[in-house]
């Protein structure tokens, strides 16, 4: 009984501690069955790992270079200035006709054209000049009904009231051959000889060229019909389209100067005279009209021009070059030269540029020094910076710095 009793009792205690672990085991699988998966970190937009350059900072993309580098590349350098910046806009523009000063000719009258006194466009004429030479039977009435008027008023002398109607006759005749644009000196004439006669000559209302000409000697005109397009160019438009941006810069009244391809080394200024309301959808420009003077018809319609637009001088301001500041796309940066001669990138917000500075409204002070030229090529070398110290930290992918750049 004894050896039983001393053989039992481990067999006892076995099955009692398999009696408590097997609940503790089907715990323990019940857990690891439905757990969460467990994601790796997804990296940073870009692809770029930020945790794992967190202990670079800014060394990451801090570039060093040594004078010989430096004059290699071309890197140059420019102090961050405070002062007052003239602005100006600077666009392409065409040269057009003054709306202004564009009439059309078209007789009153109908009639047959007998001859062209003006027969081609791009003719000069000038104001009070024969045009041409018409037959009208309307006008050949008008004038004999004048002659018919005087005669009456030449028999009715004496009597005072029939005097006064003969008057008003001939000066209804006179009126009516006036407004169809008889000349003056037609009419006088007419008066003076007693002959009605068969044509008269209508005159241009004003001086300027034939832009266009619709009618030909024999041809049949009724009263209405455009004759001829004439424009004064001793004035001319400039027409161009300034983007949307730079519209707070553009305003009636503001000086311009003109340049020319056909005119080298001569300047034409003049005012601003329109600015649409209306900004066109697919480009993003307003039209901006300049008007100049044109002595001696130098300029021509449809010839090319730049125009620069003075604007108001702003300041003061901190401005640094223009080939200082660097547009990635998704922000603005220049490169800070430190007190230790490292180039720090920095991202600053700009405001206005001119062909040679540019605004900078947040994140630079006076004083500082910036890279002015090779700007690309020294980001280029910061990107690189960047992205090998990236990959520093992987396995396999130890980086050595070169010996010239320790």
């Amino acid at each position: 009984m004894t050896a039983l009793n001393e053989t039992g009792a481990p067999g006892r205690s076995f099955r009692i501690a398999a009696l408590v672990a097997t609940p503790l085991l089907a715990l323990a699988a019940a857990w690891w069955f439905t757990r969460p998966p467990v994601t790796a970190p997804e990296p940073a937009a870009g692809g770029h790992d930020h945790a794992a350059m967190a202990a670079g900072g800014d060394a990451a993309s801090t570039v060093t270079l040594s004078a010989d580098q430096a004059a290699r590349i071309g890197v140059t350098y420019a102090e961050a200035t405070r002062g007052p910046l003239a602005t100006e806009v600077r666009t392409v523009g065409e040269v057009v006709v003054d709306e202004t000063r564009v009439h059309t000719v078209a007789l009153r009258v109908d009639g047959w054209v007998e001859s062209l006194a003006v027969d081609r466009t791009g003719q000069a004429v000038a104001a009070g000049a024969p045009l041409l030479t018409l037959y009208s039977p309307m006008v050949v009435s008008a004038q004999e009904e004048l002659l018919l008027a005087r005669r009456l008023a030449a028999e009715v002398r004496g009597d005072a009231r029939a005097q006064a109607e003969a008057d008003e006759l001939v000066r209804a005749a006179r009126r009516r051959l006036a407004w169809w644009e008889v000349p003056e000196e037609a009419i006088a004439a007419l008066e003076r000889t007693g002959e009605a006669q068969r044509t008269f000559a209508p005159r241009a209302p004003v001086g300027g060229i034939v832009l266009e000409k619709a009618v030909t000697a024999g041809q049949r005109v009724m009263a209405g019909d455009a004759l001829y397009r004439l424009a004064d160019l001793t004035t001319v438009w400039v027409e161009g389209e300034v983007f949307e941006r730079d519209l707070r810069d553009v305003a009636l009244g503001q000086a311009a100067t003109a340049h020319f391809d056909a005119l080298p080394g001569a300047a034409v200024g003049g005012r601003v005279t329109f600015v649409s309301p209306v900004l066109a959808a697919e480009t993003r420009t307003a039209r901006v009209r300049v008007s100049l003077p044109n002595p001696g018809l130098r300029l021509k319609p449809g010839m090319f021009a730049t125009l620069l637009l003075a604007g108001p001088d702003r300041g003061p301001v901190v401005s640094v070059p223009r080939s200082a500041v660097l547009a990635t796309g998704e922000r603005t940066l220049v490169f800070v030269r430190r007190a230790d001669g490292a180039l720090v990138p920095r991202e600053v917000v700009v405001g206005r540029s001119t062909d040679a500075r540019t605004e900078i409204v947040r994140g630079l002070e006076a004083g500082e020094v910036v890279v002015a030229s090779a700007t690309f090529l020294v980001d280029a070398e910061s990107n690189l910076g960047t992205a090998l110290g990236g990959m520093g930290d992987m396995p396999g992918m130890e980086v050595t710095t070169p010996p010239e750049r320790r």
